[in-house]
């Protein structure tokens, strides 16, 4: 599998857009998308790696442990612009997809 997403990823991509067709439209691309299978050991990697980088004054939220989880134990690198994913690198051993720059 190349591209996988939690479905709370895929609930916020959809989240916020008012316009049905829109919507329903998003809906069937990102349905070309599965959901990575998530299991007890990956809640618990989260909660490490939130507790890690708060001993190092770094806040974030549990969706983005919970992906820095998920793409650790799926061996799969994050996709996102969040800046920080830079931050949670210092301190756990993700890996980020680098976007390439448009010439």
């Amino acid at each position: 599998m190349r591209v996988s997403m939690t479905g709370s990823i895929r609930q916020e991509l959809l989240s916020g857009i008012p316009d049905k067709k829109t919507f329903k439209k998003l809906q069937r691309k990102l349905r070309a998308f599965d959901d990575a299978e998530l299991t007890t050991e990956h809640y618990e990697m989260a909660a490490l790696y939130a507790n890690e980088c708060r001993r190092h004054g770094i806040q974030g939220s549990h969706r983005d442990f919970l992906l820095c989880a998920v793409s650790i134990k799926n061996n799969c690198p994050i996709f996102t612009l969040d800046k920080d994913f830079d931050r949670y690198k210092e301190h756990i051993k993700i890996n980020l997809h680098v976007v390439r720059k448009e010439v």
